[in-house]
């Protein structure tokens, strides 16, 4: 969160889409990922909530189909950017990344092995199985400076 807040403060970014799981009424990450970021200084207008961000490939493909965005950053740890990237290249979508600080000590190495499978997994969804995200839907407007 403070990355992504780094990058509309320096005004790189006009608005910050937030993606993640909210499949429970005690899992969801969107909201928690708003909040961090209005106690960091980024203005609650300009965060926009996709509450159907169930794996990198939902939100990717949701960015774009959902959001309408044909050009944006995706903020992360440098691992999951890699994966994000080639997940929207697989998907016929350009974006840029800018990486976060990695994760550190015993939590950085567990998820540098996740990281493989989800890898694979990726692999596995953009080339040869062809999936889709969970959900689509209809077309949301994103709220952003200068055009909300």
């Amino acid at each position: 969160m403070k990355a992504a807040t780094k990058l509309y403060q320096a005004k790189k970014v006009d608005g910050i889409l937030v993606s993640g799981d909210n499949s429970t009424e005690f899992y969801d990450e969107p909201s928690q990922m708003t909040e961090d970021l209005i106690k960091l200084g980024v203005p609650a207008q300009y965060i926009n909530q996709d509450y159907a961000g169930f794996r990198t490939l939902d939100s990717i493909v949701r960015a774009k189909e959902i959001f309408g965005l044909e050009s944006y950053t995706i903020v992360s740890q440098k691992f999951h950017c890699q994966r994000a990237l080639y997940i929207a290249k697989a998907k016929g979508q350009n974006p840029i990344a800018f990486s976060a600080s990695d994760i550190q000590s015993f939590a950085g190495i567990r998820t540098r092995l996740r990281e493989v499978f989800a890898r694979f997994k990726a692999f596995l969804d953009c080339k040869i199985l062809k999936t889709n995200p969970k959900f689509l839907g209809k077309p949301e407007t994103l709220h952003y400076r200068g055009h909300s």
